[in-house]
């Protein structure tokens, strides 16, 4: 049986990328018992990348089987994972994220490094290993990046995902923003979605001093298109809280163009939302100038409000 590769649950351009990415890495390494997998159908955003650069997405999975060899990328949390990922045999993480819920019977290769992005971790094993980067795995790379870092406009974005980047744009002969621009708009679209997708489309599970919390985010550039499905929007997220048992539900809005947000915050912990951001919620609601990573500026303050 390969060595499944694959990224969290809800998979987003850099999850999706990255596993393919991956996959080449470990074929070029002599590794040809691998195969790239995704937990889930991907977005508009994903789809533009991979059609641009004419990769086919990866097959779906849900579970793995007890004793399956697998490597992650893009996340490590057990809950945010393949189903019975706990009874796998984990080889290798690739990750950006905070380590979480996490452990094993036997050691691994984890290497987690505080970037915008698994794509820059990526370029770099290309880079020490002198491997060459065709065309396309560039392209996957690039499309990553920018999905993560908002073109370089998110707080999580460091220098070294710039310059990753831009370097990527150059090999895989594109211009960084007007193919940036181009890709993020391609998933800004929510017109045609339920709003069951709107809010399970990017959305992890955190576990937070013993709180079940989900966080939802979706990138747009019409904010007001969104909550003026707010009723439809809070009947699905109570009807999710009500079946999982979250303390807290938030969707996060994002105005890629802006660089704000507009939140929607339910559940019987939702008022840690007005400590997290010194903000007070009108209709379980609220608008964070300047908050756009859920990584880096969500997860810490609701975190933070819950201790």
């Amino acid at each position: 049986m390969s060595i499944k590769i694959f990224g969290h649950q809800n998979p987003d351009t850099d999850t999706v990328t990255s596993a393919l990415v991956l996959e080449y890495i470990e074929r070029a390494r002599g590794n040809d018992d691998v195969e790239a997998v995704m937990l889930g159908e991907i977005g508009e955003e994903t789809a533009f990348a991979l059609n641009y650069f004419g990769v086919d997405a990866p097959k779906i999975i849900d579970s793995v089987i007890d004793g399956e060899r697998v490597m992650l990328v893009d996340h490590n949390e057990f809950q945010q994972s393949a189903t019975n990922i706990e009874n796998a045999e984990i080889l290798k993480v690739y990750d950006h994220h905070r380590i979480s819920n996490f452990e094993t019977e036997s050691p691994l290769y984890f290497r987690a490094e505080p970037v915008g992005c698994t794509a820059t971790i990526l370029y770099k094993v290309f880079k020490e290993e002198g491997l060459d980067i065709p065309k396309d795995m560039a392209g996957l790379m690039l499309s990553a990046v920018i999905s993560d870092t908002l073109l370089f406009k998110s707080p999580t974005t460091t220098k070294e995902d710039e310059v990753t980047g831009r370097a990527l744009a150059d090999l895989a002969g594109v211009d960084v923003d007007t193919y940036g621009l181009e890709m993020l708009k391609a998933g800004a679209s929510t017109k045609d979605k339920t709003a069951a997708e709107l809010i399970g489309q990017d959305a992890k599970t955190f576990e937070v001093n013993e709180k079940n919390v989900r966080i939802a985010q979706i990138n747009v550039v019409d904010v007001d298109e969104v909550f003026e499905r707010r009723q439809e929007l809070e009947t699905a997220i109570n009807a999710e809280v009500d079946r999982e048992e979250y303390d807290l539900f938030i969707l996060v809005v994002t105005n890629i163009l802006v660089s704000d947000s507009k939140v929607l915050a339910l559940g019987k912990d939702y008022k840690a939302v007005e400590a997290a951001f010194d903000v007070t919620l009108d209709d379980n609601t609220a608008i964070l100038e300047g908050v756009v990573s859920r990584k880096k500026q969500v997860v810490p303050n609701i975190t933070k409000a819950l201790s």
